[in-house]
């Protein structure tokens, strides 16, 4: 486990998937991350990549040929390598490998740099093509936060508050984790209130969310989380069943529909990047 600290916060990050671990706020003597009870979710943050959400059929083809791939994608089981630590910042690397290609048929570097700003924590996701072909994929964030934050207050008393009052559906996951349907979810608003029923039927998926910004928040207490996730196409919010978190998930990808060909030059919300060039996105969670 690798930790770094400021002022404000202290975090602590473990090779295995650079995955963050720990988010303690020291001023106010709090942990704003999930604890990663298997008996509900196992796991606290990890990054999603080279795709975020699953496959249609658990594949996809490239070419002439089909490649199998776990649902959000492999570098959450792989191990990174600390590439550079200071006092404020950790930056970790994740390289093709023969194991990679037996997927994912790409020459890449991966980078996942954690950097603290006061009561801010920044997460900056670098992809570059390092092959001679153009390659496809999708990345992303799964944050968990813990609900409640504050003792004396209960799930049902928080809620996430948009930066701008928002007009968009849901889209609906099958049982495969597949989107099949989409239905009215947010008419001209700013709030979801949480509760546990509210993913008894999985993730809310949003592919048209125009705040910058999200906030989860109760007005029983002043303890709350701004999450800023610019540059990313797409929103998801869940929580495994019953259990004491919420995951505010910036993507730049999104699950495959049901009725989806396969051809990962065809997928929804994929990125294709030329030979030797790079792409970053940046997700910021502020701790109050």
């Amino acid at each position: 486990m690798n930790t770094i600290e400021n002022e404000f916060l202290k975090i602590a990050v473990k090779p295995k998937g650079a995955e963050l671990d720990s988010l303690f706020h020291k001023k106010n003597n709090l942990e704003y991350l999930w604890e990663g009870d298997p008996k509900f979710w196992g796991r606290k943050s990890p990054a999603l990549f080279p795709f975020v959400g699953a496959l249609r059929e658990g594949k996809f083809i490239y070419g002439d040929n089909e490649y199998l791939m776990n649902k959000h994608g492999f570098a959450r089981e792989c191990e990174f390598e600390l590439e550079s630590q200071s006092p404020n910042e950790l930056h970790y690397l994740l390289c093709s490998n023969e194991e990679t290609r037996k997927s994912y048929p790409f020459e890449f570097e991966f980078r996942i740099s954690y950097s603290l700003q006061r009561n801010a924590l920044h997460v900056t996701y670098d992809v570059r093509n390092t092959g001679e072909e153009e390659m496809f994929f999708s990345v992303g964030a799964h944050p968990a936060f813990r609900v409640p934050l504050a003792e004396g207050t209960a799930y049902d008393d928080y809620y996430i508050e948009f930066e701008e009052a928002e007009t968009a559906k849901r889209h609906v996951l099958n049982g495969d984790g597949l989107i099949e349907s989409s239905e009215d979810f947010l008419v001209n608003s700013t709030r979801i209130p949480l509760s546990k029923e509210l993913f008894y039927r999985d993730a809310l998926v949003f592919k048209q969310i125009h705040s910058g910004m999200v906030t989860l928040r109760s007005h029983k207490t002043e303890r709350g989380v701004n999450v800023y996730f610019d540059g990313f196409n797409f929103l998801g919010i869940w929580a495994a069943k019953d259990a004491d978190f919420v995951c505010i998930e910036p993507w730049c990808g999104i699950a495959d529909s049901v009725t989806h060909s396969m051809k990962l030059e065809k997928k929804e919300g994929i990125h294709a990047l030329k030979p030797g060039k790079s792409f970053t996105v940046v997700w910021s969670a502020e701790c109050f």
